[in-house]
């Protein structure tokens, strides 16, 4: 009986899993119907054959990135240093996206950064100017274009272990063929009918960067569910709102439409981006309907 080994997760696809051990990369899968298992996972398994085998056991994280859905989730990396988020004029970008990934982010405790790809198109110029504001909130944001110089890029991933979230078609892939060379992740033309991105990555991988550090890219996406995450969480993970902790009437102010609530003294002051309250807003409502069944 081969005696068990341990490795890390570089490759989620559905249940099939690549582990990297020794050196050496085994194709395992999970006992049953048993998932829960992590793209950067770190991981106990044991051979079943040349180049296979089966996990037992996932080692504790320092952090994870996933979404929910009612009692569904979707695991995305865990063990990494930041969260990469990628936007773009083209597809038409959605905020509650963003949003709700940069929540999902500091729920985790895992720091974002924002890069708007496809600064060369015209329609890039007014995406900017909305972005702008994230920074005083603490975001760094990184403009550059994808298919032209990658080199801010580069500087923020170096040495790191990052994952790369958003949309289909904000370019994620081109960024990885761009970073590491013979990567080959797929690429897609935007569909012009749906003004949206074709899915071209449906699992998860990660990619060594020739300078050190890792990439993970994730499959693109046009929703993020945060259902596992409490009211309380909800409210910390806006740093606006955070900021303003303990200034409401109520100490268990919701920020929906209490008064003398400091949140919404902030929004009509025009302190706090509507867009972003009105996503908070639709959360709380949802986290509560869910709570309800």
């Amino acid at each position: 009986m081969s005696a068990s080994l341990q490795g890390r997760v570089v490759a989620v696809h559905g249940q099939h899993l690549h582990v990297l051990s020794g050196g050496e990369v085994h194709e395992c899968v999970t006992r049953g119907k048993k998932g829960g298992v992590a793209c950067n996972d770190q991981v106990i398994f044991k051979p079943t054959g040349p180049g296979t085998g089966v996990i037992e056991k996932v080692l504790q994280r320092r952090n994870l990135l996933y979404r929910s859905i009612a009692h569904r989730t979707k695991l995305l990396a865990a063990n990494v240093d930041q969260v990469v988020v990628v936007t773009a004029a083209v597809p038409a970008p959605r905020d509650e996206l963003l949003i709700r990934t940069l929540v999902a982010s500091a729920a985790a405790g895992i720091p974002a950064h924002i890069v708007l790809n496809k600064a060369d198109l015209p329609e890039t110029a007014w995406l900017y100017t909305r972005l702008r504001p994230y920074r005083e909130l603490g975001y760094d944001l990184t403009t550059l274009t994808a298919k032209a110089d990658i080199a801010p890029l580069r500087a923020l991933l170096a040495g790191k272990t990052s994952v790369l979230v958003g949309a289909s078609g904000v370019g994620k892939s081109t960024l990885i063929n761009a970073l590491v060379p013979g990567a080959n992740a797929g690429t897609g033309d935007i569909s012009s009918a749906l003004n949206a991105g074709r899915h071209t990555t449906t699992h998860t991988r990660a990619f060594p960067l020739p300078g050190g550090g890792e990439i993970i890219d994730s499959p693109g996406m046009q929703e993020f569910g945060l259902y596992h995450l409490g009211t309380e969480d909800l409210m910390n993970a806006f740093p606006e709102f955070r900021e303003l902790s303990g200034r409401c009437r109520f100490h268990n102010c919701r920020h929906l439409k209490e008064p003398d609530c400091a949140v919404l003294e902030a929004l009509r002051a025009g302190r706090i981006l509507e867009e972003r309250w009105r996503v908070y807003r639709g959360l709380v409502r949802e986290l509560e309907s869910a709570a309800a069944y």
